[in-house]
């Protein structure tokens, strides 16, 4: 049986995609260590900057800001408030005791309370499917507590699995548009913050071992609107071929990065649309209205 290759004591985890084994000392470090790599691999941020990490009260979202912290990154959290029912609740209520516990800053903004929609009413009152009203809002409000809160850049906890899985479905469709934002960094332009995400190196079993061992408190049940999502079928597959080929996911997703990224990049910043103010909330877009407030109008609570 292996054990840890950095001290050779007692393993917890055995990475076959890495060849390797940590103890608990060791496998945190790797943890923090393959952070610290993709910021720097891909020049998210500075030391210097003001990170709003926004936090779903899940494994991905809670562990990376604990993991930004201990690196020494100036950090505030925001978690969004969707309506969704106990879900909701449960995951404003797991990110407010972890940021309470840490003596951590957390911006909280209520769907429903803020701008007048939940996203099951969303879902119930248009042709979108949940996760594409859900992601919508999201951005927006990301994009507006950047900018109205004086930050540099924000980050979401999206994982190795999540970011294959949203190439997998990107190829398959060749959606050349998505190709091209597939980036783990999107830069600062047009009066959008810039994007990261610094997980794209740790998959969904390593960050819930990584909560395990830092006593970290997590929402553990899949989004109930998420029932169908192509997204998961996608994992499941990429699962499966994980398990054949270790390491294949790593593979895919960054050999997508070095090899073709760029090509789909040059392309968009060619086709690139004039960007605008929103004439309702006066966000960027390339229209007259933003989407954001174009679904807001179709679905504000009466």
């Amino acid at each position: 049986m292996k054990r840890c290759r950095v001290c050779n004591g007692p393993k917890v985890i055995e990475l076959r995609q890495h060849n390797a084994a940590f103890c608990q000392e060791h496998f945190i470090r790797f943890c923090h260590d393959q952070v610290a790599r993709t910021i720097k691999k891909f020049s998210m941020f500075e030391a210097t900057d003001r990170v709003l990490v926004a936090v779903s009260g899940g494994k991905d979202s809670l562990a990376l800001w604990e993991i930004l912290v201990e690196l020494g990154y100036d950090t505030e959290g925001l978690v969004i408030g969707l309506g969704i029912g106990e879900y909701s609740d449960e995951s404003t209520r797991l990110a407010t005791a972890f940021a309470d516990e840490r003596s951590l800053n957390l911006r909280t903004v209520n769907l429903a309370e803020t701008h007048g929609f939940t996203i099951p009413g969303a879902a119930a009152q248009t042709t979108r499917v949940p996760c594409s009203a859900c992601g919508l809002s999201k951005r927006h409000i990301f994009d507006e507590q950047a900018r109205t809160g004086g930050f540099d850049v924000v980050v979401t906890g999206h994982n190795l699995d999540d970011e294959a899985a949203v190439l997998f479905g990107n190829v398959a469709r060749w959606n050349r548009e998505y190709l091209a934002r597939q980036m783990p960094v999107l830069a600062a332009a047009n009066g959008f913050p810039r994007k990261a995400k610094p997980l794209v190196r740790l998959g969904e079993r390593e960050m819930a071992a990584y909560c395990v061992l830092r006593d970290i408190d997590y929402i553990v049940e899949e989004c109930p609107m998420a029932a169908g999502n192509k997204h998961l079928q996608y994992k499941e597959l990429l699962n499966a071929m994980e398990v054949q080929s270790p390491g294949s996911k790593q593979q895919f997703y960054f050999g997508f990065l070095e090899r073709a990224a760029p090509l789909f990049t040059a392309e968009l910043e060619a086709d690139g649309q004039p960007i605008h103010h929103c004439g309702v909330c006066g966000s960027p877009t390339s229209g007259a209205v933003c989407a954001f407030c174009r679904l807001k109008d179709r679905v504000a609570i009466q």
